[in-house]
This record gives C-alpha cells, structure tokens and sequence, in this order.
C-alpha cells in the first residue's frame, strides 16, 4: 500500500515527521480518467484531469508562485497564533476566569450568519462551500506544483455525513520537503481563502459601479417580496418603490430598518408626554393634518359605547391638536377618510422640520390641525411608494410623453400614499427589500443584484470560517502540519519534546474547539 500525502478540509492526514499509517481507505492503481471508494463511513470520487494543467501552471509560473505563498506563510503563522489565543481565551471563559468577549461574539455571529437560514439559503450556502473549498485546495496544489511536486488525484468525499475535497500528494516526497517549502504548501489554502475573501470584500463594494449601467443603486429601495402573512401584504407588492416614511427620503434597506427603529423609539419616548385618554387613545408622535373646516364639519362623531370608541364605515379617529402642544383633555374627535387626509398639508412638531418648515401650526385661518389617535403601542406611519415597473404606469407613462395634461393620472397610477397603524418593527422586517433598481423592465434582472449580494457575502462568510477552521491547532486539520512544520523550523527543541509539545498542543487545541462548538451550538453565542 503506498503511503499518500492529503491536503483537505476536514479529513485525517500522516504526520510530516512520522510514519503512523493513513487513516483513509487507499489503494495503489494506474491512474485513469476517475475512480471512487466507498466504505460503510467514507465515499469519495477521483479525477485526474487537473493534474497536468495545475503541474504546468506552477512550474512555469514558479518564482512569483514561490513569492506568492511566501506571503501567504506569513498570514498561515499569524492565523495560526490569533485563534490559538482565541482558544486560550475560550478557555478562560468557560473555566470563568475572563468575562465575556463582546468582540468574540459578535465575530462569531456574523460568520454563522450565512447558515442562519439553511433551508432559504441552501443554494448560496452550497455555491459559496464550493468555491471556497476550491479555493483552498487549488492553492495547496498550486504551491506544491510550483515546487515541482505532482499532485496524485483531485478528489471530492463525503465523511460521515461531511462532506469535502481534497488533493492528494506522494508523502514520501512530502516528507523530503525543507521546513519553509513545506510552510508554502501547507499554508496555501488558508492564504488562498483569506484572498477569497478580500476579492469578495472588493467585489461587494464595486458592484454598484460594475452595475451602474444596467442598475440604479442608492435612491430608494425595490420590493422584491412580500409574504402573505406580512402586514404590508395588502399595500406593496413585489417590484414597488418605497419612497418616503413619514415624508423622509429611504435610499436603501438599511435605513428602511433605522427609521423603523427610530420611530419606535420615538413612539417609548413620548408615550409619557402624550396625552392620556383612557376611553379614546393616545395622540400619536403629535402628527397633524390641515384639514379644512367643512370638512371637519361634515365628518362622523366618534361613537363611544362602554367607554370604546368606533368609527363607522372604515373610518379613523382624528382630534384637534393647538398649534402649541400641551397636555390638555380631548373632548371632541372626528371620523375622517385617512386616504384623503394623508393628502392635505402636514402640521405639529411629529414630523421633520423639512415639512413643517419648522413651524408646528402652517395651517390657514379655514383649516384645523388634526392628529390620529390609536391604541398604545402602535404607531401611525406613513408610507410614500411608486411603481414605475407596473404595466398601467408603463402605459400611462408613454402617453404622458406625447401628452403633459397626463401627469396626474400618471402620478395616481404609478405610486401613492398609505398609513401603516401597527408595529413598525415586524412592518419593516416582513418585506425583503434592494438597494438595487433595473434601468429597464426586464423580470430576470431584478433579482440579480440580489443574488450576486448573497453569493459574495456567503462566501466571504464561508471562506472566512474555512480559513480560521483549517489554522486551528487542531487533529486532522491544516492547522496540525502547519504547527509541525513551524515548530521544525523555528525551534530547537529535539525531535521527542518537539512530538510532545506538538501532541499536547493538538490535543488541548481540539478539546477546546470541540467544547467552544458545544457551547455555540446548545446555548447559544
């Protein structure tokens, strides 16, 4: 049986400086197109057709391949030594001698974020782990043919039920390698990842420009979906421009979510300084809206019956608000349609001063200052949207070019305004929103954008964990040769405190992960 040399993720390897055997079935063969071995734990599948392009590659290529993964031991070594401290410091942790590391939990967090959702995200979880193994044994293979070492076979396996790839090496040759040419090769694939990971950081921040001239990115916010159990399910649809909330201009998903945090924040803060009406409601965040006398006339009392209060016919509860506001008790309410007052001039302090024009009462001498009311807890908000993608607005939209008197027509089908009364925090959260607008209607590309946002971060995400993973002083794992290696290299101790120093690191290393995943997994961050 001929002993073989295994650069991979997640499978057991020989130790550089020893003869233990392989703990993975292996057999001798002529080498042919592919092959497979499949036993009760283990399965993989073979292929040969990379080895010669990969051979030649880094052969011709081999002084500034050499320069290259010099680099990247470097950054192996410094990995290495970060999670080895990061171990250290788990370790303080669970036998209660550090306190909890803010830092380390939030890194934790947003690497697993890409895994939140298996079941949504398993494309892009399965797409970014293929490229980020790729990755990273495509530079172990690399950095061993800049070297002049062939590689054996590509294969790809399943272990248990993990699954992985793996290039594999002749181990006598790989045992004859000097310290620092063997650092290049074990060290390739963490470096490779790391790179990945900057080459994904650079794309996700140019793709704005990449798109700019199939895209507009930054101006307001597309609907790419709305579930049917989401508040808003009845108002937007997929393919909807959110405009404005509350009369402020949203430009992207994210401050989709800051003004909902911020107007629930705003709604805690005042609910003491509203005025308290235990039959009636509350007056929401003191926004107002001119309404014209007559039309305060005509409207609908609010019936109160067992001291609750009802609008009749759809309608909403609205009181006069002073231009000065001061807790004061409301004696008088009115029923209003809120489709048309959402329309008429804004008034009171609830709204930003951009509107008002920084007064609080802009109404005319005919006109009363009016305020929602509603149930504590929930908040009135204002949602501005458009459709410039719908079929009608399309429609009336290449009239409106050969006539203007079309514009409103075009405005009354093309967008609009309507009130949310609810929690703004589940409203913002229910719809999935991008940054990203098509200059053109086309159905395919509206997800594009989208779909090229997760594929980057995912495997930023995923090459991430890949590369701190496999720099882990840990069994099986980069992270062991490379510990070898170094310590060959750097140290000199003799070869029997170098295998107990090596052994009792490993083994304290892959305690410590095995315990840190436990913790993750069952209790949480």
């Amino acid at each position: 049986m001929e002993g073989r040399r295994f650069r991979r993720f997640g499978m057991p390897r020989r130790n550089p400086q020893t003869h233990s055997p392989n703990l993975l079935p292996t057999h001798s063969h002529t080498p042919s197109a592919s092959a497979s071995t499949i036993s009760c734990c283990y399965c993989d599948y073979k292929f040969w057709a990379f080895n010669d392009p990969l051979f030649h590659l880094g052969r011709n290529h081999s002084l500034p391949l050499k320069a290259w993964f010099s680099v990247g031991v470097g950054f192996g070594l410094s990995a290495l030594l970060a999670v080895s401290l990061l171990l250290i410091f788990e370790l303080g942790r669970a036998l209660t001698l550090f306190p909890n590391h803010l830092f380390l939990d939030t890194f934790l967090s947003s690497i697993s974020s890409c895994f939140a959702n298996p079941l949504n995200d398993a494309v892009y979880v399965v797409v970014a782990t293929l490229v980020s193994v790729s990755v990273h044994e495509f530079g172990h293979a690399l950095a061993a043919a800049s070297e002049g070492i062939r590689m054996e076979y590509v294969a790809v396996f399943v272990a248990c039920i993990f699954p992985g790839a793996l290039v594999a090496f002749n181990d006598d040759v790989m045992q004859a390698l000097p310290c620092f040419t063997a650092l290049r090769v074990y060290c390739a694939g963490i470096w490779h990842n790391a790179v990945c990971c900057a080459v994904c950081g650079l794309a996700l921040l140019l793709l704005p420009v990449l798109l700019f001239p199939f895209y507009i990115h930054g101006e307001s916010p597309m609907v790419l979906g709305v579930p049917s159990t989401s508040p808003l399910s009845g108002y937007l649809s997929r393919g909807d421009v959110i405009v404005s909330v509350d009369g402020v201009p949203i430009r992207n998903a994210q401050e989709w979510m800051d003004m909902a945090a911020f107007l629930n924040e705003l709604s805690l803060n005042d609910g003491n300084h509203n005025m308290d009406v235990q039959s009636v409601g509350t007056v929401s965040n003191r926004k107002g809206y001119c309404v014209p006398n007559p039309t305060m006339e005509e409207s609908k009392q609010m019936l109160i019956v067992d001291n609750q209060s009802s609008c009749p016919d759809g309608l909403t509860s609205f009181t006069t608000v002073p231009c000065a506001y001061i807790n004061i008790n409301i004696e008088k309410t009115y029923c209003l349609n809120a489709k048309d007052v959402v329309k008429l001039n804004k008034c009171g302090d609830g709204w930003p001063p951009t509107i008002t024009n920084g007064s609080n009462c802009i109404c005319s001498q005919d006109e009363s200052c009016v305020s929602p009311i509603q149930i504590p807890g929930l908040i009135w908000v204002e949602v501005t949207y458009s459709r410039p993608y719908s079929l009608e607005c399309l429609r009336v939209r290449r009239k409106s070019f050969a006539d203007s008197r079309n514009s409103d027509s075009m405005e009354s089908n093309c967008g609009g305004t309507f009130v949310f009364v609810g929690n703004v925090i589940s409203m913002a959260r229910s719809v999935q929103l991008t940054a990203y607008r098509p200059r053109w209607a086309f159905p395919l590309g509206t997800y594009l954008p989208n779909v090229l946002e997760r594929i980057l971060r995912c495997t930023f995400q995923v090459s991430l964990t890949l590369a701190l993973l496999n720099s882990l002083p840990v069994y099986l794992l980069d992270g062991e040769s490379i510990l070898e290696a170094s310590l060959l290299h750097f140290t000199l101790l003799s070869p029997r405190k170098r295998r107990k120093v090596v052994q009792v690191c490993l083994f304290g290393g892959t305690l410590i992960s095995i315990l840190a995943f436990l913790r993750i997994v069952l209790y949480g961050l």
